[in-house]
């Protein structure tokens, strides 16, 4: 049923199959058609950013970014790469002013992105967590490490928008010398600016989410990491559990 994040949805066949054809199992005629694409297209266009945007949630982890911001590329980059969506993001920016509206916007667009692609979240884990012993009851966290980093996060597509940035309020304002602008793509992007992506990507989303900083210094590596983190979390929540199919995964019967 293509890879996609339909996790263990067709384990009970042990047969190659036509999706498109009809087959019968010990007396039981059916039918098979593809699972409903869960993908979005989005065009925000502000006196201030213009984006184009394309989401696959069930990818492969392709993705064709291009922001004018290198090291935001490559972050986005990585996402999709880890999330295993497939996404392509054009994005013109007032880069002359400086970079905030760019990454506030893609987060903006993105998080709209997900909440289209996602529909009713009929079927779906909800919970973002990744690397859990119990997978099946969908508790814990993602924790992701970059060398000396260790980073933390755990989403939930709840419909309430709820940001949590804990561990790097020390370094995101820190003060950028000529230097290190000069030097480092990571250091000129500063954390600050990664806190805007992720609040504009929660607000239009509407889920929780919630990142952490354990420990780490290097700019770059705990960027990456942060990032890395955000997509194993969404990966998982965004894959369908066999068991729910159909059902909204709350008792309040709406997300």
């Amino acid at each position: 049923m293509g890879g996609g994040k339909c996790s263990g949805f067709f384990t009970i066949l042990s047969i190659p199959f036509d999706p498109h054809k009809t087959f019968v199992i010990s007396g039981l005629h059916s039918t098979i058609g593809r699972m409903p694409e869960r993908t979005a297209q989005i065009k925000r266009d502000t006196k201030e950013t213009r984006i184009e945007l394309k989401l696959n949630i069930d990818g492969t982890g392709r993705s064709s970014i291009s922001t004018g911001i290198p090291f935001f590329d490559h972050m986005l980059t990585l996402f999709a790469k880890h999330s295993v969506t497939d996404l392509k993001l054009k994005c013109k920016g007032d880069l002359e002013v400086d970079a905030h509206h760019t990454v506030e916007d893609c987060g903006i667009a993105m998080g709209r992105a997900f909440l289209e692609a996602l529909g009713g979240k009929e079927g779906i884990r909800r919970y973002g967590t990744g690397f859990n012993s119990d997978q099946r009851n969908g508790k814990g966290e993602a924790y992701v490490p970059m060398d000396e980093c260790l980073a933390r996060c755990v989403i939930d597509f709840s419909g309430r928008p709820y940001l949590v940035w804990r561990g790097l309020d020390k370094l995101a304002f820190k003060e950028i010398t000529g230097r290190e602008k000069s030097q480092d793509m990571s250091s000129a992007f500063r954390f600050g600016l990664a806190r805007e992506f992720f609040q504009g990507f929660a607000n239009e989303a509407r889920c929780n989410l919630h990142l952490e900083l354990l420990y780490g210094s290097e700019p770059h590596h705990v960027v990456e990491a942060v990032f890395k983190a955000f997509a194993k979390a969404v990966d998982f929540a965004c894959q369908l559990d066999s068991r729910i199919a159909g059902q909204v995964p709350s008792t309040k019967g709406k997300l």
